[in-house]
């Protein structure tokens, strides 16, 4: 096959609902050699913040000089983006021969997409040889495809209910579903805060003799007064002091501060990292569609950073900013990031799934907002318009535009705002990636 064969193939599996279970994970991994055993992992779960650790561990162990495979879902623009070595992403041909092995192992046999891409990384990662693989659970943890691996060091970042329908109506519910990569004496490190879930996880780790270490118990972050912060360690001599983050957002920090703590325990395993590699590193993180800030210049979407004069932006630009909270903890934060940022309006445009909590998700950001637009990504999944504006009580429907499409949703946006208002998109990362490559276009470098 070449890539878009390969590519037409993986997309006609999503029609394929089968769960394979890591047994069978396990056996058809075994039918392909074993990738993961020639791999050392880092294995990231949780509700919300995943995503961002693993960026901020990717580009540490890269400076680091590291080769460092990054594995994550779901992609914004291109299945590429879900796999990646250091800085670049898999090539296309690359990806057609993994994908063209794997078909030929299945022999007719049925997969679920997510099984297939966890196994095309693994075998590209054992293929390239990589030092580390940093692997992002697709959904839960107990039973998701990339469990089948035993890491250096596990995380989760926290529990928050989202996706109900598959992992529990509960925290104490949904704690046990990720508490499931928990591994026999492998430690791990987490942010869970909720009494409830953390009651479930520390239960677990003790059953499994799993150390556990916590933020804000073990480690923590410490903000300082010019923005920097300062980073106290599980041991003392991991400190650090004026830090800054590449990403945007208070919790960002702890996403910084969850991945030093997996950089100090890995220290003890062969992979240290130097102190000044972590100060030079972590403000490069960047994570697309994760508050991400853009200047565009209209008609066109020209950068303003890519103008030839810059910092004279041209009279008609406009601002925006991509996020891609899509459950009620995750809009509870970027609620909070917009309450601290300065502008005249926001406007935002969004979309949701309708399985997702969006009326939970709503009542916090659309006081927010001068106008929100609703808008589809998917026909088959996504919640209508009038689904989302029958969810508002009748003062704050008066806010509410609908459009067709995404590209119909941004340019009504565009109408109703100038260079001192803001545009913002979010509520589903289907949403997040169909604009962003209307904006950009291609992957999201």
């Amino acid at each position: 096959m070449d890539y878009q064969e390969a590519w037409t193939y993986l997309n006609d599996l999503q029609f394929f609902k089968i769960k394979l279970g890591l047994d069978s994970m396990a056996a058809f991994l075994e039918s392909l050699g074993n990738p993961q055993d020639q791999l050392r992992f880092i294995h990231v779960a949780g509700t919300n913040g995943k995503g961002s650790v693993c960026a901020n561990l990717l580009e540490i162990y890269s400076w680091a000089g590291y080769r460092v495979g990054l594995y994550t879902s779901p992609h914004l623009s291109s299945v590429r983006e879900r796999f990646r070595i250091n800085d670049q992403y898999i090539p296309p041909e690359e990806f057609a021969a993994k994908a063209t092995a794997i078909r030929a192992i299945l022999a007719g046999r049925q997969i679920t997409y997510f099984e297939f891409t966890t196994a095309l990384a693994l075998l590209w990662f054992a293929d390239r040889e990589v030092d580390l693989v940093i692997l992002e659970v697709g959904l839960g943890g107990r039973l998701d495809a990339t469990n089948v691996i035993t890491p250096l060091v596990g995380v989760i970042t926290n529990v928050a209910l989202d996706h109900e329908a598959y992992l529990g109506n509960t925290l104490a519910e949904i704690a046990a579903e990720k508490g499931g990569i928990v591994k026999p004496g492998v430690p791990l490190v987490s942010a869970v805060a909720e009494t409830e879930s953390l009651e479930v996880v520390a239960k677990t780790c003790r059953e499994q003799g799993a150390p556990l270490y916590l933020l804000d118990r073990d480690f923590r972050p410490e903000l300082n007064p010019d923005g920097s912060w300062n980073y106290h360690g599980i041991n003392q001599e991991a400190d650090l002091e004026g830090l800054r983050s590449g990403l945007a957002g208070r919790y960002q920090i702890d996403n910084s501060a969850l991945a030093l703590a997996v950089v100090e325990l890995l220290g003890g395993l062969g992979l240290p990292v130097a102190p000044e590699v972590i100060g030079t590193s972590l403000p490069r993180v960047r994570w697309p569609g994760r508050l991400e800030r853009l200047r565009l210049a209209e008609p066109g979407l020209t950068r303003l950073a890519d103008l030839p004069a810059p910092g004279e932006a041209p009279a008609d630009y406009r601002c925006y900013l991509l996020d891609g909270a899509h459950n009620p903890a995750g809009v509870e934060s970027l609620a909070r990031y917009l309450e601290g940022e300065s502008f005249r309006n926001l406007v935002l445009v969004w979309a949701s799934m309708a399985d997702k909590n969006y009326v939970a998700s709503l009542a916090r950001i659309v006081p927010l907002c001068r106008w929100i637009i609703f808008t589809r990504p998917e026909a088959e999944r996504s919640a209508t318009p009038e689904q989302l504006a029958d969810c508002l009580p009748p003062p704050l429907q008066a806010k509410v535009r609908a459009a067709a499409d995404i590209g119909a949703a941004l340019a009504l946006a565009r109408g109703l705002t100038d260079g001192r208002d803001l545009i913002g998109v979010a509520g589903s990362l289907y949403l997040i990636g169909a604009g962003r490559e209307l904006l950009l276009g291609g992957v999201a470098q």
